[in-house]
């Protein structure tokens, strides 16, 4: 008993020592890197879950707006000479300044259509993004017929030490305050759709699971998801651990996984702790969630998912999709368009060899309960095809869009599904209807290393969804056929 008690305290202090060296270890690495600056340090008020929950609309946009004033009057106002750089997205002079655009698509907005709206459409964006990322999808439903809410996250839009203060409830909150007045503004029997994009997609398969629970909740007709939320890497599990020096104001940067200069007008480049924390809570909450509406049987009335999704995905875990979600879904018309990768592509030899069955292997064997749309190509064959095996079947029909994959693309990303080849901002042919003064997605940065203030990382990460016009005629499938209120 006496030696098993020494052992145990051994043990113990190993594991102290341990865990007192991980975190001295994250305290000094915290260190390294660019310094803080306004955007990281200042938290704007925002409201809570329980305070959105009693809001409407207006009173959402009234918060909003005095949100965006404390920014420039905090930040904006407040910075140095050596704050006042053209990179800079706070600072009024920049050229990627958003508050000097036509619109700031950083805010939450609604787009009207030309008549009585027949149906509403709640648009969901990503973590550290933007309603920007879902615009085009949003004129798309308003062309339609229908009205389109393009909501703002709380912590979103504004600066990245925002979201060091947001959870994912206030997410939450804020999707059904959307839902609340999307429903207000239409007929009783209109069609309520959902798109979401990253953690949008989450949000919006988070609020309608809650639906089938709740019969205060409207319930949505239809699921657009692209690239969602279902899984994370499993840092994002410990990701509160990192932050834990923080606590110790010398160490204030630990609370940060990357702090980066803010050029993109529209998405933060630098993360906080908390960000990926939530991330991972909010996907758990979903997982457990499922479990118990699959264990009651109440999954078998949640409207039809259409989802879109890169067999690749740095960000999300395109496996976690199928598994988590797809393979407990009913029979209810549901479908996965996965994007292969560019089997066609010159890059060979470097291309890693983990991912040459990445599509294979994620996919269980049919029949499946849901549709599959693969959209891929061939070492022999450039040309891309749509490879649909229906729900219940076991054969392939195969169709040739006539497009290919840019012979510089490899495969798509996480962040490129929700932008055309166009986007000025995204795109690799900006349109150039609008300047936000940068045009990230054309960029071939090709010199010396160290030069630029991005890593090149960033800059080869598609940007841009070249099958995009495909992805938006799926979609205008799913609105279903033109109707009249």
């Amino acid at each position: 008993m006496k030696r098993a008690g020494r052992w145990l305290r051994r043990l113990l202090w190993l594991s102290v020592a341990i865990v007192v060296t991980l975190l001295v270890g994250r305290a000094v690495q915290s260190q390294m890197g660019p310094p803080l600056e306004l955007w990281h340090t200042f938290v704007p008020a925002e409201p809570h879950a329980a305070e959105i929950d009693r809001l409407d609309w207006d009173g959402y946009m009234a918060a909003e707006a005095r949100t965006f004033a404390a920014i420039r009057t905090e930040v904006t106002e407040g910075l140095g000479e050596d704050g006042r750089r053209p990179d800079d997205r706070y600072f009024a002079g920049s050229p990627v300044y958003p508050g000097a655009f036509a619109q700031d698509w950083n805010r939450s907005y609604v787009l009207e259509p030309a008549g009585h709206p027949i149906g509403t459409v709640v648009l969901l964006h990503g973590l550290t993004d933007s309603p920007y990322s879902l615009r085009h999808i949003a004129k798309l439903y308003q062309g339609r017929g229908y009205l389109a809410i393009g909501l703002r996250f709380p912590g979103h839009g504004t600066v990245p030490a925002a979201l060091t203060d947001t959870t994912w409830e206030d997410w939450l909150a804020a999707t059904r305050l959307a839902v609340r007045e999307a429903r207000r503004r239409v007929a009783p029997d209109a069609p309520l759709h959902l798109v979401g994009y990253s953690a949008g997609g989450a949000a919006a398969l988070k609020y309608s699971l809650d639906a089938l629970d709740d019969p205060g909740l409207p319930r949505p007709d239809r699921l657009v998801l692209i690239s969602p939320m279902i899984g994370v890497s499993t840092f994002a599990r410990f990701a509160g651990l990192a932050a834990l020096p923080a606590s110790l104001p010398p160490f204030a940067k630990a609370a940060w996984l990357t702090v980066v200069p803010e050029f993109n007008p529209f998405k933060y480049n630098s993360f906080p702790v908390n960000a990926a924390r939530q991330a991972h809570r909010l996907t758990v909450e979903i997982q457990q969630q499922l479990d118990r509406l699959v264990a009651s049987g109440k999954l078998g009335v949640l409207a039809p998912i259409l989802t879109f999704q890169s067999s690749v995905d740095f960000t999300v875990s395109a496996g976690a999709v199928i598994e988590s979600l797809y393979a407990r879904l009913p029979r209810n018309g549901s479908e996965l368009v996965l994007f292969d990768l560019n089997r066609n592509t010159k890059f060979g030899p470097l291309l890693r060899a983990v991912f040459a069955t990445s599509t294979e292997r994620i996919l269980p064997p049919p029949p499946r309960e849901w549709q599959l749309t693969i959209i891929a190509n061939t070492e022999d064959d450039a040309e891309v095809k749509e490879r649909t095996t229906a729900a219940g079947e076991t054969i392939e029909n195969v169709r040739a869009l006539g497009v290919a994959y840019p012979r510089d693309v490899f495969s798509l990303s996480h962040v490129a599904l929700p932008f055309p080849p166009d986007d000025p901002l995204y795109g690799s042919q900006p349109n150039g209807e609008e300047n936000f003064g940068v045009a990230l997605g054309s960029l071939a940065a090709h010199g010396e290393v160290g030069v630029l203030i991005v890593s090149l990382d960033t800059l080869a990460r598609l940007t841009w969804n070249p099958f995009f016009p495909y992805m938006l005629k799926r979609i205008n499938e799913a609105i279903g056929p033109a109707m009249v209120y």
